[in-house]
């Protein structure tokens, strides 16, 4: 046969015939339209001719090889086959693509300027707008924006798409400090940030992605708790949902970053006390029932400003980092994040022989140590966490030559640097965070022992700073100590894993002095007989400060170090070097897979 074929290239249905005999056609033409599997496929002409037969008819079945239509090309050039399908081509913006385009704009902070506004009055930024300044500049990817609160038996749709954009949870994956990071953000100006049926499947979305992607969370919790006015869902009381599970269940397997601004209360708050690092604004309520619960529970009626305050959480420990408002709360995170992002190459650090007068010559008088701190890390690195709970004890994120790691410090200023409840349940916390994310320690020890007396003992002394013991015991990071003044007992050996053979070194400054508890006690205890025999006040005394002086000479850090009860006395101006040579001669942490320790204590 003299002239073209066109085949059926797959078995389907005729839907359509565009042309007929005799009829010229051009190149890219639409021919005939078949279905397969619900799917519409055009069959257009490659090149121009003339129509000489149609051998097929609309509702026809057709199978591969069939022929459909015959033609005469305009270039004769023998038979060929033609089996080409159409590419449609479009004028315009299309109204599917319009309409999700504007889908999206909707939830924009510039089509909300009501919720704008309300935000502003109260001196706060919207959700997006803390993600914008978390995340760096077009990094951000957001799943589920277009999820609309569960109420659509009670409210028209159309109504729910303006008022409760992405059910009020801004949730995705960007990078900070061009890390991959995911980041979620409650939005106080959709149902006042309540928990919903929706947004309770986005955390869980994102939740096992943090868990399977292995990406730390950056979490804004601002909110009232449970939503009661949710309608669409089937089931009872909600308590079958998953998010706290899979949230708890991320502690110790990836960083988790807690920031709040203004009224966190119930489910949001329980979100919030999870993470590993709480930062909060001046203006935050934090609680875990707010107004509608006290009063619900028939404890009486109080204003949301009432119920935990920034002055009651900072002090009892609930936050870590204080700050005024959410741009510093934002930098915060950025920054605390950074630690477990590895090392810097850039880095600066202050005149190290200035460490050499920050220890008075006077043994008996207090000073900074958080000047010591500063002196020693690299500049503007220090980040302290829970600066206001716990004051016998320091806990900081620093670094040394730009490598990350965590201190630990005895305050002398509170209690002498003893270590009470509130400080060793701050030191054990601190120790499993930096353990379980690969962070070496280091302990500046300047303490007098464990705090004594029958108040203490009323808050459960002994079960409390026992676990410096058993997690100092359970680290696997490399962790050192210095002793910047007083080594003394227990509380010394606290801030050295246990013993001073338990560090990859327990050095000592010229100022350190060591004992098995402090001088004075030792004297009194040691030698009250002598002591009481002596009947004038005077030489009693003359001969307590000798005993004293010569016990100080015994222990004193020139002197232990030839006990090899240490491994040196050092200038302070050289203790980088030794930190660094620490850090040098330890081994990688190995790759794992999943968890070191099972979670990091909440408290």
């Amino acid at each position: 046969m003299v002239g073209s074929a066109v085949e059926a290239p797959m078995q389907g249905t005729i839907v359509s015939v565009d042309v007929r005999p005799g009829d010229a056609v051009s190149p890219g033409q639409q021919l005939v339209v078949i279905e397969s599997m619900k799917m519409e496929h055009v069959i257009s002409a490659d090149e121009g001719g003339e129509i000489t037969e149609i051998a097929i008819e609309a509702g026809q079945t057709v199978n591969p090889g069939d022929i459909l239509i015959r033609f005469t090309p305009h270039s004769r050039g023998g038979s060929r086959t033609h089996t080409p399908f159409s590419t449609p081509r479009t004028e315009g913006d299309r109204v599917d693509l319009a309409d999700v385009v504007e889908r999206h704009v909707m939830t924009l902070d510039e089509r909300r300027p009501e919720a704008v506004e309300r935000r502003r009055r109260t001196g706060q930024r919207t959700a997006r707008e803390n993600v914008d300044d978390l995340v760096d500049a077009g990094s951000f990817v957001e799943y589920g924006p277009l999820v609309i609160a569960a109420q659509r038996r009670r409210r028209a749709v159309e109504d729910l798409i303006a008022r409760t954009p992405a059910d009020g949870l801004v949730a995705g994956i960007g990078t900070v400090n061009g890390h991959r990071t995911i980041v979620m953000s409650y939005d106080y100006t959709v149902l006042a940030g309540t928990q919903g049926l929706q947004n309770h499947r986005k955390k869980d979305r994102l939740f096992e992605l943090a868990e399977e992607l292995r990406l730390p969370v950056v979490f804004f919790t601002e909110g009232g708790g449970g939503r009661p006015g949710d309608t669409d869902g089937t089931g009872v009381s909600g308590l079958d949902c998953m998010a706290f599970a899979l949230f708890g269940a991320l502690s110790g397997l990836v960083p988790l970053v807690g920031v709040n601004s203004g009224y966190c209360f119930a489910g949001n708050a329980a979100i919030l006390g999870c993470c590993d690092v709480v930062i909060a604004t001046a203006n935050s309520n934090i609680g875990m029932g707010g107004p509608a619960m006290i009063e619900g529970g028939g404890l009486g009626v109080y204003e949301p400003d009432e119920i935990g305050p920034l002055s009651v959480q900072a002090a009892n420990g609930v936050i870590d980092i204080a700050v005024a408002d959410e741009a510093e709360a934002v930098a915060a995170a950025k920054k605390y994040l950074s630690y477990f992002q590895g090392p810097t190459t850039q880095w600066d650090c202050a005149d190290q022989t200035l460490l050499r007068g920050l220890i008075p010559e006077n043994r008996l008088r207090a000073y900074d140590v958080r000047q010591v701190i500063d002196g020693l890390a690299d500049s503007d690195s220090v980040l302290e966490l829970r600066p206001t709970f716990g004051a016998g004890m320091v806990t900081a994120l620093v670094r040394i030559e730009g490598r990350p790691l965590g201190l630990i410090a005895n305050n002398p200023t509170h209690i002498g640097g003893a270590i009470d409840a509130d400080g060793a349940d701050k030191a054990a916390r601190f120790m499993q965070l930096c353990d379980a994310y690969d962070l070496p320690i280091l302990f500046l020890c300047d303490t007098p022992g464990i705090m004594v007396g029958p108040e203490v003992e009323k808050t459960a002394l002994v079960r409390h700073v026992s676990r410096m013991f058993v997690t100092g015991a359970s680290l696997t990071v490399p962790f050192f100590t210095v002793v910047l003044r007083k080594g003394y007992g227990l509380g010394a050996q606290a801030m050295a894993g246990g013993s001073f053979k338990a560090p990859v070194f327990t050095v000592a400054w010229p100022t350190g002095e060591f004992g098995g508890m402090g001088l004075e006690g030792a004297v009194k205890l040691g030698f009250r007989r002598e002591l009481e025999a002596i009947e004038d006040d005077a030489e009693r005394d003359k001969v307590f400060e000798d005993m004293v002086a010569r016990m100080y000479e015994h222990g004193k850090a020139l002197n232990t170090s030839t006990y090899f009860e240490i491994d040196d006395v050092i200038d302070p101006a050289v203790s980088r070097r030794w930190i660094l040579a620490a850090l040098d001669s330890a081994p990688p942490p190995p790759a794992r897979s999943g968890k070191k320790r099972p979670n990091i204590d909440t408290w």
